[in-house]
C-alpha cells in the first residue's frame, strides 16, 4: 500500500465520529444525575456530626 493510498483512507474515515458527542455527554449527565440523587436519598436524612 502507497503512502498516497493510506493517506486517502485515513482522510476518508476520519469525516464523523464514530459516536455523537452528544450522545456520550448526555449518558455522561444521565449517570452523574442518578449518582447525585442515590447520594441525597441515602444522606437525606441524617443529622450533620
Amino acid at each position: 500500500m502507497s503512502l498516497t493510498s493510506l493517506i486517502l483512507a485515513a482522510s476518508e474515515t476520519s469525516s464523523e465520529p464514530a459516536v455523537n458527542p452528544y450522545v456520550v455527554g448526555v449518558i455522561t449527565l444521565a449517570i452523574l444525575l442518578v449518582s447525585l440523587l442515590i447520594v441525597m436519598a441515602i444522606g437525606g436524612g441524617r443529622e450533620h456530626s
